[in-house]
């Protein structure tokens, strides 16, 4: 059999060498502008200058980074239809973090259907080397694609795509006719001295059969918008080429928010302001056994009544000035200004730097918060008791030491004295801000927050979110660093303090408030946003 195999092989390649393996893929034609060498050309010296060219089809704009745009990318139609059946057939999975929602394929790098295939052979083929001809740059046949389906309320928040490895990014649209107030536009910022993204300035509407492509460098800081068509689903195709990567400048490390001691306040403020309820010692001694267990906790109707209506009502129609605190790719939400606000509000705020307040979270938690709460002194006895063995080879080991090197005993424990003092003495403070969330708020998950993670105290108090809906977003998540698994969620309820304690490896993000916040229904009013104080206490 295999001999009269090699025969029927030879007799069909006539002599000519041997044979090509047939590919499993029907082959993908690309329009003329990726063809032609004389275009080919001009857009490479283009490329270079970083200057504006557009021929026929293919349009490449520098602004705010070097992106080209080229229509009609695959020169057959029936191909195009094929390509979308053989997509929408395809399983795919729900995707969402603090980033991202939208429903995407497995990875394309070895599916067989007859389009699917055609297309990346031409792609990670010929098309590759037109890209690397292009820059310059060899690019590696790495085939790294996938296909995303985006559909109501879906959404990908601001980054620049920096990955190692990755040289060019890229986006084949397949959507129906589509239109701007449709949401999901390829949104492009402009970036500062410290390459930190501002602000859009050019948003590219999805067209059928458009493909489009960027360099991935430390100012292609791109999103996709939001999905706001109820009906439409935004399908793509994209990836990377890759190759080495663009030389990076040193990551810009925000400056660190300012911290404060609290303020010199005694009880009255709580009694003017909080539930009595909760004033009570042995509910205060409740709530600390089950923060301990837990590590969070959320109080119920914590403010009196009527100062939590007569906060809501201020922030509802006050002139307080908010300013956006940016960047996109960390945070986009509206803070107040301290010194523009009415007189409750302002009063609100001083409660949660008050001194009594302090001593009221210490006595909630059981952290040391303020000089009056006690230290575990018990815990420390248990262990000495448990370790008696350990402290004395200990101690052995320090006179060894101390003969060796002359140091006496007396100054070893002065220092120690004096270590322990300082520890005692620190001050324990807080930062806060007043929050307004809206349609299109959110935080993100970023390296110079993980860097900077530290054991600390999260308290929330919101006003105005009845009847919010938790598909709306604006909850809180918090994840263990570096991991996909979320530990907690706390969803905005009106007068419920929420209390987390998180360590170094705990991080948190605010979920993107989706469209949905901003529609009304016929039946219900809907609230389309609200406010918060979020402050951080540290021990």
């Amino acid at each position: 059999m295999a001999s009269k195999r090699a025969q029927e092989e030879s007799s069909n390649n006539t002599g000519k060498g041997k044979k090509k393996r047939k590919s499993c893929g029907e082959r993908a034609e690309l329009c003329s502008a990726v063809e032609e060498e004389q275009l080919k050309t001009a857009v490479k010296e283009a490329w270079s200058l970083r200057t504006h060219y557009s021929q026929g089809d293919l349009e490449l704009d520098c602004q705010p980074f070097p992106h080209c745009i080229i229509k009609n990318f695959l020169s057959s139609e029936t191909f195009v239809e094929n390509l979308q059946k053989e997509l929408r057939a395809l399983n795919f999975h729900e995707k969402s973090n603090d980033l991202y929602k939208f429903k995407q394929s497995d990875d394309l790098k070895k599916r067989k259907e007859p389009h699917i295939a055609g297309l990346r052979e031409a792609l990670f083929g010929r098309f590759r080397s037109w890209l690397g001809e292009l820059l310059g740059v060899e690019l590696e046949p790495t085939v790294d694609i996938s296909c995303a389906r985006y559909e109501y309320t879906d959404v990908l928040l601001c980054h620049d795509d920096e990955l190692e490895g990755r040289r060019i990014a890229f986006i084949l649209y397949l959507v129906p006719p589509w239109e701007s107030s449709d949401g999901g536009t390829l949104d492009l910022y402009t970036t500062d001295s410290n390459y930190q993204p501002q602000r859009i300035v050019k948003s590219l509407v999805p067209s059928l059969n458009t493909l489009v492509f960027f360099e991935v460098s430390p100012v292609s800081f791109h999103q996709v918008s939001e999905v706001l068509s109820q009906d439409k689903c935004r399908l793509s195709l994209s990836g990377w080429f890759h190759g080495p990567s663009v030389e990076r400048p040193p990551r810009y490390i925000e400056p660190p928010v300012l911290r404060s001691p609290h303020l010199p306040r005694d009880e009255t403020v709580l009694l003017e302001w909080v539930n009595p309820l909760y004033l009570d010692i042995s509910y205060q001694e409740h709530i600390q056994g089950e923060f301990e267990d837990t590590s969070e906790i959320q109080l119920k109707d914590f403010l009196r009544e009527e100062k939590f209506r007569e906060v809501s009502e201020a922030l509802r129609l006050a002139q307080i000035q908010w300013m956006k605190r940016g960047p996109p790719n960390k945070r986009c939400y509206e803070v107040a200004s301290v010194d523009s606000l009415p007189e409750c509000v302002s009063a609100c705020w001083e409660l949660l730097r008050s001194e009594s307040f302090f001593l009221l979270l210490s006595n909630f938690t059981g952290l040391h918060l303020h000089y009056l709460c006690p230290a575990d002194d018990d815990d420390d006895d248990d262990d000495d008791e448990n370790h008696d063995e350990e402290k004395m080879n200990k101690e052995q080991e320090n006179t060894q030491d101390e003969r060796a090197t002359g140091s006496s005993t007396e100054s070893s424990t002065s220092a120690a004295e004096k270590t322990s003092r300082k520890k005692e003495l620190s001050t324990p403070v807080c930062s806060g801000e007043l929050r307004r969330w809206s349609h299109g708020s959110y935080t993100l998950l970023h390296d110079g927050e993980a860097a900077r993670a530290e054991y600390a105290l999260d308290l929330v108090l919101p006003f105005g979110c009845k009847d919010w809906q938790s598909e709306s977003g604006g909850f809180t998540c918090y994840v263990a660093n570096e991991e996909d698994e979320e530990l907690l969620t706390v969803y905005p309820e009106d007068n419920s303090l929420a209390l987390v304690y998180r360590d170094k490896e705990t991080l948190k993000f605010v979920k993107h408030v989706n469209h949905k916040s901003s529609c009304e229904s016929a039946e219900t009013s809907t609230c389309i946003g609200f406010h918060d104080f979020s402050f951080v206490y540290y021990e």
